[in-house]
Formats: structure tokens, C-alpha cells, sequence
């Protein structure tokens, strides 16, 4: 059976690998990921999951397309992609000190066109970073490069972190036990 991962990040290839799974193709969906006007982040997550695996799967007929997206959020704020700098030191003094969540869209299309999806929630405590914690991050590696929020737990800046409820692998981008779940109750087959 065909998996194809409608997405380039190779953290989601890593995770996947972690349960035995090798995607056969990936090809990212090139989607506008802004918010829609006073859409929040669980929807929005969903949303984008899910317009990614239905951009992907028309192109591979018969094949299971796996999507994800993962938003961060204060509140009711959905945190950019840290492209920049700037970006990414408006991020971590908005997370400094303070508690955020990190939402992750699953969404799967099966090759008989059905569609699962799923979100998932973790709960994140940044500690409160000091200027110079700040200069040291954005210095010391590129890590938060097109990360949502302009962190990576899965590098240093887990150092950062105060503590986590709920899924790990959701935060860095996949989260393995409802991912695998939607997998194999769609037929992929797993160990």
C-alpha cells in the first residue's frame, strides 16, 4: 500500500520513522496557511490538515495521503512561522514565563477517498527567558527557522521548557499515538 506525506518537514519523516513508517512519496502541498478572519487554533489546524491531505490526494488515486499542520497559541493568538529574527524574538518574549498550546492537525485520506482527521493538544510552559536567553537561541542555531512559535523542542530550545502535559511528538510536529491509531483503523498496515 502507497503512503505519500503531503509534507517537506523532516521532523514528520523522523516521527514517522519511530513507528515504522516510511513514507513512499512526499510531496508538500503548497497552501496559504494564514487564519482566516477570527478563526481560532484547534479549527484552524483541522482546517489546514485537512486542505493539505485533499490538495495531495486527487494526485495519487488509490494511495493513503497523510497531512499535518501544527499551530501554537496563546490564547486565542495563533503564533507565525519564525522566518526571521524579528519574528522569532516577538515569539519567545510572548512565551516568555508563560503557559501556550500547541495544536496539531492529523488529517488522512484513505485510498477509498475517505478522510480522518483529528487534532491534537499539548500543553507547554516556557520558562521566562531573559534577553540575553534570547540572543543566545537565535544565535546559537537556526533550529526555530519556520517553526511555529520560533522554538524547536526537539533541540536546545527545550531547554526552555518548564514542562509539557500531554503529547511530546505533537509539539514537535506528529503526534505517534493518534497517528498511528488513524492509520491502522484506516487499514495501513502496522506492527
Amino acid at each position: 500500500m502507497t503512503l505519500v506525506l503531503a509534507s517537506a518537514s523532516p521532523r514528520r519523516r523522523e516521527l514517522l520513522a519511530r513507528i515504522g513508517v516510511v513514507p513512499d512519496h512526499i510531496e508538500p502541498a503548497d497552501l496559504n496557511e494564514d487564519p482566516l478572519n477570527r478563526e481560532l487554533p484547534r479549527p484552524h489546524a483541522q482546517r489546514l490538515a485537512e486542505e493539505k491531505a485533499q490538495a495531495i490526494a486527487p494526485r495519487h488515486e488509490g494511495a493513503f495521503v497523510l497531512a499535518a499542520d501544527t499551530v501554537v497559541a496563546v490564547g486565542r493568538r495563533i503564533l507565525p512561522k519564525a522566518e526571521d529574527e524579528a519574528t522569532l524574538r516577538a515569539c519567545l518574549e510572548l512565551l516568555s514565563g508563560r503557559r501556550h498550546k500547541v495544536f496539531t492537525g492529523v488529517a488522512l485520506v484513505a485510498p477509498d477517498g475517505t478522510m480522518r482527521s483529528k487534532v491534537v493538544e499539548t500543553i507547554v510552559a516556557m520558562k521566562r527567558l531573559s534577553a540575553e536567553e534570547i540572543d543566545t537561541y537565535a544565535a546559537m542555531t537556526d533550529e526555530w527557522m519556520g517553526k511555529a512559535g520560533g522554538y524547536g523542542l526537539q533541540g536546545y530550545g527545550e531547554v526552555y521548557m518548564r514542562f509539557i502535559h500531554g503529547s511530546h511528538s505533537n509539539v514537535v510536529g506528529l503526534p505517534l499515538a493518534e497517528t498511528r491509531t488513524m492509520l491502522k483503523s484506516a487499514g495501513y498496515p502496522l506492527a
